[in-house]
């Protein structure tokens, strides 16, 4: 059993990276100008040779940061998702339980109505999203000690309080320009994925995402019960902080630059946790792949189904609902291995 098992794993990661790198070549290729794989490896090696520069320019400056982005970010919400369902030991929770999406939204809001540029409304992001962290942290903290369900609890409460001002932003904002783009905003989209937007956000997701790795291990003891766990030499609430701080920097940065993407960090360890097994050692960097691919088809769908882009959310939750209702069916609601 064991040794199938590592055989499992071992074709998963040869399949998986393989269609990964094919789906990146892919989606250059794709969308309302398509471009030849040979005209894209040209345009990567001698640019000059085009006597007409649109291909180049898309291909460097539109489609590649675009697809570096889509990977990143299907990696990062896909990461945080399973970190936070093998701390809190429930397969339910995702990346918006801590209240961080709401907290981080409401940040990308408030900068849209206020400051208009796209690192005011970034920085604001980041920002709120960290301070709905620590307000579920606050909240969640009684006398010195938190435990699962208060911290969750914590997360609902704070979820709804920015919910509630991203409505009231919305119900001020200029219904012309503000109120559009803040709803745009909140459906999720790597439209604008400039060269300076990566610079500025994706060093934080990825040492984020290197971080969570490292401690891959520690996550199967942290899924144990508490005493259990302490009992092993792990300092449960130490290793809860760190998890739950270095998610908090990929969600509130995805946020800032694609908004809000819905099921992501929810279905894709479900789906991966089925080829796998539960061992967090191959969970998480196999969610991050998988994570990575449905983000990539995701985006590809959006920019190419139809003559305006489809906000990503939509398609996410078109795509994920129907999938976890198969899931569910298949399982039981049971997903241990």
């Amino acid at each position: 059993m064991v040794k199938d098992r590592r055989k499992i794993q071992k074709n998963f990661y040869i399949l998986s990276s393989i269609t990964l790198t094919v789906l990146m070549i892919a989606a250059i290729c794709i969308g309302r100008y398509t471009i030849s794989p040979l005209d894209v490896f040209y345009s990567l090696i001698n640019p000059t040779s085009f006597s007409d520069a649109t291909i180049p320019v898309v291909v460097q400056e539109v489609r590649i940061p675009r697809v570096l982005l889509a990977v990143v970010v299907g990696a990062g919400i896909a990461a945080a998702g399973a970190a936070l369902q093998a701390i809190f030991g429930n397969p339910l929770v995702s990346e918006h339980i801590l209240g961080v999406s709401s907290g981080a939204s409401f940040g990308a809001a408030l900068g849209i109505l206020t400051i208009g540029t796209t690192f005011g409304i970034q920085t604001l992001a980041v920002l709120f999203g960290f301070l709905a962290m620590y307000l579920t942290y606050k909240i969640a903290r009684r006398r010195g000690r938190i435990t699962v369900l208060m911290l969750v609890l914590a997360g609902v409460i704070t979820s709804s309080v920015f919910g509630s001002g991203v409505s009231l932003l919305k119900y001020f904002a200029d219904a012309r320009n503000e109120l559009p783009a803040i709803t745009f905003w909140l459906m999720g989209s790597l439209a604008s994925p400039s060269k300076e937007t990566i610079i500025r956000t994706m060093p934080s997701i990825l040492i984020s995402l290197i971080f969570l790795y490292k401690y891959r291990w520690q996550l199967n003891l942290l899924s144990l019960d508490e005493e259990e766990a302490i009992s092993l030499g792990v300092n449960v609430k130490r290793m809860r902080i760190v998890i739950i701080f270095f998610t908090t920097v990929i969600v509130a940065a995805i946020v800032s630059i694609a908004g809000v993407i819905s099921f992501v960090g929810l279905i894709i360890p479900h789906f991966t946790r089925m080829i796998v097994g539960t061992d967090n050692k191959h969970l998480l960097p196999a969610s991050m792949i998988m994570g990575a691919i449905f983000m990539l088809i995701t985006d590809t769908l959006a920019r190419s189904l139809t003559g305006s882009e489809i906000p990503l959310s939509i398609l996410s939750s078109l795509l994920g609902v129907p999938f976890f209702i198969y899931l569910l069916r298949r399982t039981g609601g049971i997903w241990d291995d």
